[in-house]
């Protein structure tokens, strides 16, 4: 029997971002010993590109603001598809997390008046994004990481987990490799949480770092858990289009929030052409009342620019299109058109997004105080990952729990901007506090040491192999075929060929053959990163192809108007005894009645 390098802890935490650091600090405060894996290096998880903020009704600019609109406009975004337990739970907790990271060292901007300053965001009805200029995302890893590591966490940095391991049905453990040496580790505990953000990496244009190739959607799935809404993957509206080395890099909502507006090559404001009939009575008039609300007049309605981001990115996609897009393919994106409104607008500019300002001009050498910004779609977010209870975040395996961009539920059918952050926050907290407990309350699971065996013996096999076959190739095809076939606009025609397609490219995974050693060997990551991000995307083009309806970040154009029987149900998918992915459609449960109050009062 070969021997591993084993640890043994009560939570173990996957990802060390937003949501796994979050969850280590309240595991580790509930006194279990946890460790934390990232793929990464400690500091260096994809949380720290969130730039413009975290959604917390704190009514700090707008005192209009509270948990009852922040959950209205969840779900009006969501296409209430959500899980309305969730979307309560995160607008009534948001404001306390957003706090007590102030508490824990955060330096938020201010108002006037010394209290933590909100800007605009789209899809929310009230400056409500708390935010550290256009650095948010950092700040929040800076903090928790500096409060969690005095916690006595354990952490493996550059280390990937292959596979889940239970007993039985519950949870037992893990089992991965370090990165940089290669070697296999055993990693035992009572608890086990995912919280490895998104699948990015399976498209082409992608504002994810490289980490994001699915892995705790796919480590999930193959563990017996069942995934949800899939079929939702959410494309930014404004990513970096020029030179090709950016291609995809975000530009944050705030360049909008701040009073950025969108104009095609023709300099036509087009936002203002096509406004969502249940934003109608939310959105301005006039270019004149959508620069007053951004300016914080209270009887102003949103600039249509402000709208969601499912909303804005089809309009960009629409101008392109037909015709009136921008040299490379996008729109333009201009914030320098503030001086005409305000003095000394560059400085003010600088101070309010200094990393757009160092992003375009050292990236693109452009000067966003002095033109436009050329930007398009980018694939961003991911709505759909492990279905989890709303309250504990535990998954169908007893014990798998899931938190953050890899757990489905709180956003539905499209993710407002600023509320990943909370979400990382208010349910960070809840899985690390319900894994916890879940630990104290249960004997550690055996591990079944020839499941482990097998794992370790297929991770080797690529070395094997004398195959011709290239993992990058592999990688690289099905990046192109996901962009163009399952990606902001969908037709079942195209969809189809995309499964065929993924089909083959599993048929090829399973040839790719790597050279030289165990060490430092990025091919061989790459090979064994294939497996999962086949998986989602297969699972991302069946649940595609079952929605008959556009709802949210899916719109098919064979099917372009919303069906109501559709909004009754979550798509849900589980693996199949026999390896097959078997799809259901689960009934959203009724809603508490006054939670319906609510939505009614806020329309």
């Amino acid at each position: 029997m070969a021997e591993y390098i084993t640890h043994e802890h009560d939570v173990l935490i996957i990802g060390a971002g937003g949501a796994g650091l979050r969850a280590a600090v309240e595991a580790s405060a509930a006194g279990v010993k946890v460790a934390v894996i990232t793929k990464s290096l400690l500091g260096k998880a994809h949380t720290v590109m969130a730039e413009g903020g975290v959604a917390a009704a704190m009514g700090n600019v707008d005192d209009r603001d509270n948990w009852r609109v922040h959950f209205s406009d969840t779900m009006r975004g969501g296409q209430y598809l959500n899980n309305w337990r969730m979307a309560e739970l995160h607008a009534k907790e948001a404001p306390a997390r957003v706090l007590e990271l102030e508490a824990w060292g955060a330096l938020f901007d201010r108002t006037s008046d010394g209290r933590i300053l909100q800007r605009n965001f789209g899809g929310h009805r009230y400056p409500r994004l708390a935010h550290v200029g256009d650095r948010t995302g950092l700040e929040m890893i800076r903090t928790l990481q500096d409060h969690g590591i005095h916690l006595g966490l354990d952490v493996f940095m550059e280390h990937t987990v292959l596979k889940l391991l239970k007993d039985g049905d519950r949870i037992a453990g893990a089992f991965g490799y370090d990165r940089e040496r290669g070697r296999f580790h055993l990693f035992r505990a009572k608890a086990v949480v995912l919280a490895t953000g998104g699948i990015g990496r399976a498209y082409k244009i992608t504002s994810n770092s490289w980490e994001y190739t699915g892995d705790g959607h796919a480590l999930a799935y193959d563990a017996g858990a069942a995934l949800m809404d899939m079929e939702f993957v959410q494309f930014h509206p404004t990513g970096m289009i020029w030179p090709p080395s950016v291609r995809g890099i975000l530009v944050t909502e705030g360049v909008r929030g701040e009073g950025g507006v969108l104009r095609n090559k023709d300099g036509e404001r087009f936002m203002f052409k096509d406004i969502p009939p249940l934003y109608v009575n939310q959105t301005a008039n006039s270019e004149e009342e959508g620069w007053r609300y951004t300016q914080g007049d209270k009887n102003a309605k949103r600039p249509p620019e402000l709208l969601t981001r499912d909303h804005v990115a089809r309009c960009i996609r629409r101008e392109v299109r037909e015709g009136r897009g921008s040299p490379h393919g996008g729109v333009f994106l201009d914030i320098s058109w503030i001086k005409e409104k305000v003095p000394n607008a560059a400085e003010r500019i600088k101070k309010k997004l200094p990393s757009m300002y160092h992003q375009f001009k050292q990236l693109a050498d452009i000067d966003i105080t002095k033109e436009p910004m050329e930007i398009g779609p980018t694939t961003h977010y991911m709505m759909g990952g492990v279905r989890v209870d709303g309250d504990s975040q535990m998954s169908d395996v007893p014990g798998l729990f899931a938190a953050g961009e890899c757990a489905a539920g709180l956003h539905g059918a499209n993710r407002l901007g600023g509320n990943s952050l909370s979400d990382l926050l208010v349910f960070g907290k809840r899985a690390g506090e319900y894994a916890a407990r879940f630990a104290k309350e249960n004997a550690p699971g055996a591990v079944n040491m020839q499941e482990v065996e097998t794992a370790e013996k297929r991770a080797l096999e690529p070395f094997a192999r004398s195959s011709s076959e290239n993992p990058y190739t592999v990688q690289h095809t099905l990046q192109d075929l996901m962009q163009e076939l399952v990606g902001i606009v969908r037709t079942e025609p195209e969809m189809l060929q995309a499964l065929e397609r993924i089909q083959d490219l599993k048929a090829k995974s399973e040839r790719v053959s790597v050279d030289g050693n165990r060490e430092y060997n990025a091919g061989w990551h790459t090979a064994l990163d294939l497996h999962n991000l086949l998986t989602v995307s297969e699972v991302i083009t069946r649940a595609a192809l079952d929605r008959k309806e556009s709802r949210g970040a899916h719109f098919r154009d064979d099917f372009p108007a919303k069906d109501e029987k559709f909004g009754s149900f979550n798509i849900v998918v589980q693996k199949g005894a026999g390896g097959e992915m078997l799809f259901r459609h689960e009934p959203i449960p009724a809603m508490r009645e006054e939670l319906q109050q609510v939505i009614q009062e806020m329309k």
